[in-house]
Protein backbone atom coordinates (compact mmCIF):
# COMPACT_ATOMS: atom_id res chain seq x y z
CA UNK A 1 0.00 0.00 0.00
CA UNK A 2 1.35 3.43 -0.96
CA UNK A 3 2.30 5.74 1.88
CA UNK A 4 -0.19 8.51 2.48
CA UNK A 5 1.24 12.00 2.17
CA UNK A 6 1.69 13.85 5.45
CA UNK A 7 0.52 17.38 6.27
CA UNK A 8 1.96 19.40 9.15
CA UNK A 9 -0.83 21.75 10.23
CA UNK A 10 0.12 24.81 12.33
CA UNK A 11 -2.81 26.62 13.94
CA UNK A 12 -3.15 29.74 16.07
CA UNK A 13 -6.09 28.17 17.93
CA UNK A 14 -7.13 24.73 19.17
CA UNK A 15 -10.19 24.22 16.96
CA UNK A 16 -12.50 22.41 19.33
CA UNK A 17 -15.29 22.86 20.16
CA UNK A 18 -16.02 24.23 16.67
CA UNK A 19 -18.41 26.94 17.86
CA UNK A 20 -16.79 30.07 16.41
CA UNK A 21 -15.90 31.05 12.86
CA UNK A 22 -12.18 30.27 12.66
CA UNK A 23 -12.42 27.25 14.96
CA UNK A 24 -15.36 25.83 13.01
CA UNK A 25 -13.56 26.22 9.70
CA UNK A 26 -10.26 24.84 10.98
CA UNK A 27 -11.92 21.82 12.60
CA UNK A 28 -13.79 20.91 9.43
CA UNK A 29 -10.73 21.48 7.23
CA UNK A 30 -8.78 19.09 9.48
CA UNK A 31 -11.50 16.47 9.10
CA UNK A 32 -11.47 16.87 5.33
CA UNK A 33 -7.67 16.70 5.03
CA UNK A 34 -7.47 13.59 7.22
CA UNK A 35 -9.53 11.71 4.62
CA UNK A 36 -6.56 11.77 2.21
CA UNK A 37 -3.54 12.73 4.33
CA UNK A 38 -1.94 11.89 7.64
CA UNK A 39 -2.18 15.14 9.61
CA UNK A 40 0.03 16.32 12.48
CA UNK A 41 -1.51 19.28 14.34
CA UNK A 42 0.65 21.71 16.32
CA UNK A 43 -1.49 24.46 17.80
CA UNK A 44 -1.73 27.29 20.25
CA UNK A 45 -4.85 27.59 22.36
CA UNK A 46 -6.85 30.59 23.54
CA UNK A 47 -8.42 31.17 26.94
CA UNK A 48 -11.59 32.39 25.21
CA UNK A 49 -11.95 28.89 23.70
CA UNK A 50 -10.44 26.73 26.46
CA UNK A 51 -10.85 28.76 29.68
CA UNK A 52 -9.56 26.10 32.09
CA UNK A 53 -7.51 22.92 32.25
CA UNK A 54 -10.56 20.66 32.03
CA UNK A 55 -11.78 22.33 28.83
CA UNK A 56 -8.27 22.19 27.37
CA UNK A 57 -7.90 18.48 28.06
CA UNK A 58 -11.34 17.77 26.57
CA UNK A 59 -10.51 19.70 23.39
CA UNK A 60 -7.13 18.01 23.05
CA UNK A 61 -8.69 14.56 23.49
CA UNK A 62 -11.44 15.28 20.95
CA UNK A 63 -8.97 16.41 18.29
CA UNK A 64 -6.84 13.30 18.78
CA UNK A 65 -9.86 11.36 17.52
CA UNK A 66 -9.95 13.48 14.35
CA UNK A 67 -6.36 13.66 13.06
CA UNK A 68 -3.25 11.50 13.22
CA UNK A 69 -1.47 13.34 16.01
CA UNK A 70 -1.96 16.47 18.09
CA UNK A 71 0.99 17.96 19.94
CA UNK A 72 0.45 19.29 23.45
CA UNK A 73 -1.37 22.62 22.96
CA UNK A 74 0.59 25.77 23.78
CA UNK A 75 -0.83 28.86 25.50
CA UNK A 76 -0.41 32.22 23.80
CA UNK A 77 2.07 33.88 26.19
CA UNK A 78 0.49 37.33 26.21
CA UNK A 79 -2.88 35.95 27.31
CA UNK A 80 -1.36 35.01 30.66
CA UNK A 81 0.83 38.02 31.35
CA UNK A 82 0.19 41.74 31.02
CA UNK A 83 3.94 42.29 31.15
CA UNK A 84 4.41 39.96 28.20
CA UNK A 85 1.73 41.74 26.15
CA UNK A 86 3.30 45.13 26.78
CA UNK A 87 6.74 43.72 26.01
CA UNK A 88 5.49 42.26 22.72
CA UNK A 89 4.02 45.61 21.67
CA UNK A 90 7.25 47.34 22.66
CA UNK A 91 9.38 44.95 20.62
CA UNK A 92 7.09 45.49 17.65
CA UNK A 93 7.52 49.25 17.84
CA UNK A 94 11.31 49.06 18.19
CA UNK A 95 12.08 46.38 15.60
CA UNK A 96 9.73 47.27 12.78
CA UNK A 97 8.15 43.80 12.84
CA UNK A 98 4.42 43.21 13.09
CA UNK A 99 3.01 42.51 16.54
CA UNK A 100 2.01 38.93 15.71
CA UNK A 101 5.66 37.97 15.20
CA UNK A 102 6.11 38.41 18.94
CA UNK A 103 2.60 37.39 20.01
CA UNK A 104 3.28 33.83 18.82
CA UNK A 105 6.88 33.69 20.05
CA UNK A 106 6.93 30.72 22.44
CA UNK A 107 9.73 28.46 23.60
CA UNK A 108 7.23 25.71 24.41
CA UNK A 109 5.74 25.85 20.91
CA UNK A 110 9.24 25.71 19.42
CA UNK A 111 10.03 22.55 21.40
CA UNK A 112 6.80 20.85 20.39
CA UNK A 113 7.19 21.77 16.72
CA UNK A 114 10.78 20.51 16.64
CA UNK A 115 9.77 17.27 18.34
CA UNK A 116 7.16 16.59 15.65
CA UNK A 117 9.63 17.43 12.86
CA UNK A 118 12.27 15.10 14.33
CA UNK A 119 9.76 12.25 14.35
CA UNK A 120 8.17 12.82 10.93
CA UNK A 121 8.99 14.91 7.87
CA UNK A 122 5.87 16.39 6.27
CA UNK A 123 5.18 16.49 2.56
CA UNK A 124 3.23 19.75 2.88
CA UNK A 125 3.05 22.36 5.65
CA UNK A 126 -0.23 24.17 6.22
CA UNK A 127 -0.04 27.53 8.05
CA UNK A 128 -3.56 28.31 9.18
CA UNK A 129 -2.75 32.01 9.43
CA UNK A 130 -0.08 34.43 8.30
CA UNK A 131 0.15 35.34 12.01
CA UNK A 132 2.36 32.24 12.39
CA UNK A 133 4.98 33.47 9.92
CA UNK A 134 7.67 33.61 12.59
CA UNK A 135 7.87 29.78 12.44
CA UNK A 136 8.78 29.63 8.76
CA UNK A 137 12.57 29.33 9.42
CA UNK A 138 11.88 26.18 11.50
CA UNK A 139 10.17 24.37 8.63
CA UNK A 140 11.73 21.87 6.22
CA UNK A 141 12.14 22.52 2.49
CA UNK A 142 8.70 21.31 1.43
CA UNK A 143 5.72 23.14 -0.12
CA UNK A 144 4.06 25.55 2.31
CA UNK A 145 0.51 26.83 2.05
CA UNK A 146 -1.02 29.68 4.04
CA UNK A 147 -4.68 30.26 4.84
CA UNK A 148 -5.92 33.85 4.88
CA UNK A 149 -9.16 34.06 6.87
CA UNK A 150 -9.12 37.75 5.95
CA UNK A 151 -6.79 40.11 4.14
CA UNK A 152 -5.19 41.06 7.45
CA UNK A 153 -3.80 44.44 6.42
CA UNK A 154 -7.20 45.51 5.06
CA UNK A 155 -8.92 44.24 8.21
CA UNK A 156 -6.66 46.36 10.42
CA UNK A 157 -7.30 49.44 8.31
CA UNK A 158 -11.04 48.93 8.47
CA UNK A 159 -10.91 48.54 12.22
CA UNK A 160 -8.75 51.66 12.62
CA UNK A 161 -11.61 53.81 11.32
CA UNK A 162 -13.58 53.04 14.48
CA UNK A 163 -10.77 54.05 16.88
CA UNK A 164 -9.44 57.21 18.48
CA UNK A 165 -6.40 59.06 17.07
CA UNK A 166 -3.65 57.27 19.05
CA UNK A 167 -5.03 53.77 18.54
CA UNK A 168 -5.74 54.55 14.89
CA UNK A 169 -2.10 55.47 14.28
CA UNK A 170 -0.91 52.25 15.92
CA UNK A 171 -3.34 50.09 13.93
CA UNK A 172 -2.33 51.77 10.68
CA UNK A 173 1.33 51.17 11.56
CA UNK A 174 0.59 47.48 12.09
CA UNK A 175 -1.42 47.37 8.86
CA UNK A 176 1.57 48.70 6.91
CA UNK A 177 3.83 46.04 8.44
CA UNK A 178 1.39 43.23 7.73
CA UNK A 179 0.97 44.44 4.17
CA UNK A 180 4.74 44.28 3.73
CA UNK A 181 4.63 40.67 4.89
CA UNK A 182 1.80 39.90 2.49
CA UNK A 183 3.75 41.40 -0.41
CA UNK A 184 6.99 39.60 0.38
CA UNK A 185 5.84 36.21 1.70
CA UNK A 186 2.68 35.35 -0.21
CA UNK A 187 4.37 34.95 -3.63
CA UNK A 188 6.66 32.36 -2.04
CA UNK A 189 3.92 30.07 -0.75
CA UNK A 190 2.92 27.09 -2.88
CA UNK A 191 -0.66 28.30 -2.44
CA UNK A 192 -2.50 31.02 -0.57
CA UNK A 193 -5.83 29.56 0.54
CA UNK A 194 -8.49 32.26 0.28
CA UNK A 195 -12.06 32.47 1.57
CA UNK A 196 -13.48 34.05 -1.57
CA UNK A 197 -12.67 35.17 -5.09
CA UNK A 198 -12.88 38.75 -3.80
CA UNK A 199 -10.12 38.08 -1.26
CA UNK A 200 -8.05 36.16 -3.82
CA UNK A 201 -8.18 39.05 -6.27
CA UNK A 202 -7.25 41.52 -3.53
CA UNK A 203 -4.25 39.44 -2.43
CA UNK A 204 -2.97 39.18 -5.99
CA UNK A 205 -3.21 42.97 -6.23
CA UNK A 206 -1.19 43.35 -3.03
CA UNK A 207 1.29 40.58 -3.82
CA UNK A 208 1.80 40.13 -7.57
CA UNK A 209 2.81 36.57 -8.36
CA UNK A 210 1.00 35.06 -5.37
CA UNK A 211 -0.67 31.74 -6.22
CA UNK A 212 -4.20 31.65 -4.81
CA UNK A 213 -6.80 28.93 -4.47
CA UNK A 214 -10.32 29.71 -3.27
CA UNK A 215 -11.50 27.29 -0.58
CA UNK A 216 -14.57 29.00 0.88
CA UNK A 217 -15.99 28.48 4.30
CA UNK A 218 -18.57 25.75 4.50
CA UNK A 219 -21.37 24.38 6.59
CA UNK A 220 -22.51 20.95 7.71
CA UNK A 221 -25.72 20.63 5.72
CA UNK A 222 -26.61 17.38 7.48
CA UNK A 223 -26.21 18.90 10.96
CA UNK A 224 -27.88 22.20 10.04
CA UNK A 225 -31.23 21.39 8.46
CA UNK A 226 -34.58 23.17 8.31
CA UNK A 227 -36.78 22.29 11.27
CA UNK A 228 -40.54 22.55 11.58
CA UNK A 229 -41.05 24.00 15.04
CA UNK A 230 -44.56 25.40 14.67
CA UNK A 231 -45.39 28.99 13.83
CA UNK A 232 -42.43 31.32 13.37
CA UNK A 233 -42.72 34.29 15.71
CA UNK A 234 -41.38 37.81 15.41
CA UNK A 235 -37.94 36.85 16.68
CA UNK A 236 -34.66 38.15 15.27
CA UNK A 237 -31.35 36.35 15.93
CA UNK A 238 -27.71 37.39 15.71
CA UNK A 239 -24.95 34.79 16.09
CA UNK A 240 -21.45 35.96 16.96
CA UNK A 241 -19.20 36.19 20.04
CA UNK A 242 -18.33 39.77 20.96
CA UNK A 243 -15.74 38.82 23.59
CA UNK A 244 -13.15 37.56 21.10
CA UNK A 245 -14.19 39.27 17.85
CA UNK A 246 -14.05 43.01 17.29
CA UNK A 247 -16.12 42.84 14.05
CA UNK A 248 -18.90 41.04 15.95
CA UNK A 249 -18.72 43.50 18.82
CA UNK A 250 -19.00 46.41 16.41
CA UNK A 251 -21.91 44.67 14.68
CA UNK A 252 -23.86 44.27 17.93
CA UNK A 253 -23.28 47.90 18.92
CA UNK A 254 -24.44 49.01 15.46
CA UNK A 255 -27.47 46.72 15.70
CA UNK A 256 -28.55 47.89 19.15
CA UNK A 257 -27.86 51.60 18.68
CA UNK A 258 -29.05 52.25 15.14
CA UNK A 259 -31.10 49.34 13.79
CA UNK A 260 -33.03 47.81 16.66
CA UNK A 261 -34.79 51.03 17.80
CA UNK A 262 -36.12 51.44 14.25
CA UNK A 263 -37.45 47.87 14.19
CA UNK A 264 -39.12 48.33 17.58
CA UNK A 265 -40.67 51.61 16.48
CA UNK A 266 -42.56 49.76 13.74
CA UNK A 267 -43.40 46.59 15.70
CA UNK A 268 -43.03 46.63 19.46
CA UNK A 269 -43.61 42.87 19.74
CA UNK A 270 -40.42 41.92 17.89
CA UNK A 271 -37.70 40.36 20.07
CA UNK A 272 -33.95 39.95 19.56
CA UNK A 273 -31.67 37.13 20.70
CA UNK A 274 -27.87 37.42 20.76
CA UNK A 275 -25.85 34.19 20.71
CA UNK A 276 -22.14 34.09 21.59
CA UNK A 277 -19.65 34.80 24.34
CA UNK A 278 -19.97 38.30 25.78
CA UNK A 279 -18.03 40.15 28.46
CA UNK A 280 -20.05 40.21 31.73
CA UNK A 281 -20.57 43.98 31.57
CA UNK A 282 -21.77 43.77 27.97
CA UNK A 283 -24.04 40.85 28.80
CA UNK A 284 -25.85 42.92 31.42
CA UNK A 285 -26.00 45.96 29.13
CA UNK A 286 -27.50 43.95 26.28
CA UNK A 287 -30.14 42.49 28.59
CA UNK A 288 -31.11 45.99 29.70
CA UNK A 289 -32.35 46.77 26.18
CA UNK A 290 -36.06 46.35 25.57
CA UNK A 291 -36.95 42.83 24.37
CA UNK A 292 -33.30 41.84 23.94
CA UNK A 293 -32.01 38.53 25.32
CA UNK A 294 -28.27 37.81 25.46
CA UNK A 295 -28.02 34.01 25.54
CA UNK A 296 -24.23 33.80 25.74
CA UNK A 297 -22.49 30.68 24.44
CA UNK A 298 -25.01 27.92 23.80
CA UNK A 299 -24.07 24.26 23.26
CA UNK A 300 -26.33 23.97 20.20
CA UNK A 301 -27.51 26.98 18.19
CA UNK A 302 -29.99 25.01 16.09
CA UNK A 303 -33.06 25.31 18.36
CA UNK A 304 -32.59 29.08 18.58
CA UNK A 305 -32.08 29.44 14.84
CA UNK A 306 -35.07 27.20 14.12
CA UNK A 307 -37.37 29.51 16.09
CA UNK A 308 -36.08 32.69 14.44
CA UNK A 309 -38.12 34.52 11.85
CA UNK A 310 -35.05 36.40 10.63
CA UNK A 311 -31.28 36.24 11.13
CA UNK A 312 -29.24 39.44 10.94
CA UNK A 313 -25.59 40.02 10.01
CA UNK A 314 -24.91 43.77 10.52
CA UNK A 315 -21.15 43.36 10.02
CA UNK A 316 -19.27 46.54 9.05
CA UNK A 317 -15.66 45.34 9.47
CA UNK A 318 -13.93 42.27 8.08
CA UNK A 319 -13.28 40.07 5.10
CA UNK A 320 -13.36 36.34 4.50
CA UNK A 321 -16.81 34.78 4.46
CA UNK A 322 -19.34 34.45 7.28
CA UNK A 323 -20.05 31.01 8.65
CA UNK A 324 -23.04 32.51 10.46
CA UNK A 325 -24.66 33.12 7.07
CA UNK A 326 -23.81 29.64 5.79
CA UNK A 327 -25.23 27.94 8.89
CA UNK A 328 -28.40 30.04 8.71
CA UNK A 329 -28.78 29.26 5.01
CA UNK A 330 -28.39 25.54 5.76
CA UNK A 331 -31.12 25.88 8.42
CA UNK A 332 -33.38 27.50 5.83
CA UNK A 333 -33.47 30.92 7.49
CA UNK A 334 -34.19 34.32 5.96
CA UNK A 335 -31.25 36.71 6.40
CA UNK A 336 -30.61 40.44 6.30
CA UNK A 337 -26.93 41.38 5.92
CA UNK A 338 -24.73 44.31 5.09
CA UNK A 339 -22.77 44.04 1.86
CA UNK A 340 -19.56 43.52 3.88
CA UNK A 341 -21.26 40.81 5.95
CA UNK A 342 -21.98 38.66 2.89
CA UNK A 343 -18.96 39.71 0.83
CA UNK A 344 -17.47 36.82 -1.12
CA UNK A 345 -20.55 34.59 -0.86
CA UNK A 346 -23.01 33.66 -3.61
CA UNK A 347 -25.45 36.13 -2.07
CA UNK A 348 -28.10 37.57 -4.38
CA UNK A 349 -30.19 40.40 -2.98
CA UNK A 350 -33.87 39.48 -3.07
CA UNK A 351 -33.16 35.85 -3.97
CA UNK A 352 -31.40 34.16 -1.03
CA UNK A 353 -30.76 37.20 1.19
CA UNK A 354 -31.64 40.88 1.64
CA UNK A 355 -28.61 43.19 1.54
CA UNK A 356 -28.88 46.59 3.21
CA UNK A 357 -26.14 48.95 4.40
CA UNK A 358 -28.03 51.83 6.03
CA UNK A 359 -29.66 51.50 9.46
CA UNK A 360 -33.05 52.54 8.07
CA UNK A 361 -32.84 50.15 5.13
CA UNK A 362 -31.64 47.30 7.33
CA UNK A 363 -34.47 47.79 9.82
CA UNK A 364 -37.04 48.03 7.02
CA UNK A 365 -35.80 44.72 5.56
CA UNK A 366 -36.11 42.97 8.94
CA UNK A 367 -39.68 44.20 9.35
CA UNK A 368 -40.47 43.18 5.77
CA UNK A 369 -39.27 39.60 6.31
CA UNK A 370 -41.20 39.21 9.56
CA UNK A 371 -44.39 40.50 7.96
CA UNK A 372 -44.24 38.95 4.48
CA UNK A 373 -44.61 35.16 4.61
CA UNK A 374 -44.11 34.69 0.86
CA UNK A 375 -40.86 36.69 0.86
CA UNK A 376 -39.56 34.85 3.91
CA UNK A 377 -40.26 31.42 2.43
CA UNK A 378 -38.57 32.32 -0.86
CA UNK A 379 -35.44 33.50 0.95
CA UNK A 380 -35.47 30.38 3.16
CA UNK A 381 -35.77 27.92 0.28
CA UNK A 382 -33.18 29.62 -1.89
CA UNK A 383 -30.77 29.97 1.03
CA UNK A 384 -30.97 26.26 1.81
CA UNK A 385 -30.39 25.42 -1.86
CA UNK A 386 -27.32 27.69 -1.96
CA UNK A 387 -25.84 26.02 1.12
CA UNK A 388 -26.34 22.49 -0.21
CA UNK A 389 -25.14 23.14 -3.75
CA UNK A 390 -22.19 25.42 -2.99
CA UNK A 391 -21.04 25.27 0.60
CA UNK A 392 -21.29 21.77 2.08
CA UNK A 393 -18.01 20.83 3.80
CA UNK A 394 -17.67 17.74 1.61
CA UNK A 395 -17.54 19.94 -1.49
CA UNK A 396 -15.24 22.48 0.15
CA UNK A 397 -12.91 19.74 1.39
CA UNK A 398 -12.65 18.14 -2.03
CA UNK A 399 -11.50 21.46 -3.45
CA UNK A 400 -8.73 21.73 -0.86
CA UNK A 401 -7.63 18.11 -1.29
CA UNK A 402 -7.48 18.57 -5.06
CA UNK A 403 -5.33 21.67 -4.60
CA UNK A 404 -2.97 19.82 -2.25
CA UNK A 405 -2.73 16.88 -4.66
CA UNK A 406 -1.68 19.31 -7.40
CA UNK A 407 0.90 20.93 -5.11
CA UNK A 408 2.33 17.53 -4.20
CA UNK A 409 2.53 16.50 -7.86
CA UNK A 410 4.29 19.76 -8.77
CA UNK A 411 6.78 19.28 -5.93
CA UNK A 412 7.56 15.74 -7.11
CA UNK A 413 8.05 17.01 -10.66
CA UNK A 414 10.38 19.75 -9.45
CA UNK A 415 12.47 17.26 -7.45
CA UNK A 416 12.68 14.92 -10.44
CA UNK A 417 13.72 17.77 -12.73
CA UNK A 418 16.58 18.70 -10.40
CA UNK A 419 17.73 15.12 -9.98
CA UNK A 420 17.75 14.73 -13.76
CA UNK A 421 19.59 18.01 -14.24
CA UNK A 422 16.65 19.66 -15.99
CA UNK A 423 16.11 23.42 -15.63
CA UNK A 424 13.56 24.55 -13.03
CA UNK A 425 12.28 28.09 -12.77
CA UNK A 426 13.45 30.04 -9.74
CA UNK A 427 9.85 30.86 -8.89
CA UNK A 428 8.77 27.21 -8.86
CA UNK A 429 11.85 26.28 -6.83
CA UNK A 430 10.88 28.79 -4.18
CA UNK A 431 7.28 27.66 -4.10
CA UNK A 432 7.82 23.94 -3.92
CA UNK A 433 11.02 23.38 -2.02
CA UNK A 434 12.08 26.36 0.04
CA UNK A 435 10.61 27.44 3.33
CA UNK A 436 10.63 31.25 3.08
CA UNK A 437 12.30 33.21 5.84
CA UNK A 438 10.29 36.12 7.23
CA UNK A 439 11.57 39.42 5.84
CA UNK A 440 12.20 42.31 8.19
CA UNK A 441 13.90 45.67 8.01
CA UNK A 442 17.23 46.24 9.72
CA UNK A 443 16.58 46.81 13.39
CA UNK A 444 18.55 47.06 16.59
CA UNK A 445 19.13 43.84 18.48
CA UNK A 446 16.32 43.27 20.95
CA UNK A 447 16.40 40.59 23.65
CA UNK A 448 13.77 37.86 23.44
CA UNK A 449 12.71 38.32 27.06
CA UNK A 450 11.71 41.34 29.12
CA UNK A 451 14.34 43.55 30.74
CA UNK A 452 15.79 42.27 34.03
CA UNK A 453 13.73 44.57 36.25
CA UNK A 454 10.51 43.05 34.80
CA UNK A 455 11.65 39.45 34.62
CA UNK A 456 10.72 38.52 38.19
CA UNK A 457 7.27 40.06 37.88
CA UNK A 458 6.68 38.20 34.63
CA UNK A 459 7.70 34.90 36.23
CA UNK A 460 5.13 35.48 38.97
CA UNK A 461 2.43 36.12 36.38
CA UNK A 462 3.19 33.02 34.35
CA UNK A 463 0.75 30.29 35.23
CA UNK A 464 1.51 28.03 32.27
CA UNK A 465 4.59 26.97 30.37
CA UNK A 466 5.36 29.11 27.30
Amino acid sequence: MARRARVLFLSQCLPYPPHTGVAARTFNILMQLQQSYDVDLVAFYRTTHQPNRRALEASWAALRQVVGSVAQPTPIPGEHSLVRRLWDHGRSLVTGRGYTFFEYDSRAFARRLRKVLRARTPDIVHLDSLDLHRWLPELPAVPITCTHHDIDSDLLRRRSRQLGPAERRYFLLQADRIERLERELCPRFAANVMMSAVDARRLRELAPGAATVVVPNGTDTDYFQPHCCGAIGKRVTFVGPTLSSYPNRDAVEFLLAEIWPRVRAVDGMTSLQLIGRHAPADHARYHAQSRVEALGQVPDIRPTLAAAGCCVVPIRIGGGTRLKILDAWAMGKAIVSTSIGCEGLDAVDGDNILIRDTPAGFAEAVVQILGDVELRRRLEQNGRRTAVERYSWSMVGKGLRDAYDAIGAAACAARYARSAGLPTSEREERRHDVAPAPPHPPAPSVPVGPPPHLAERQRREESLEW
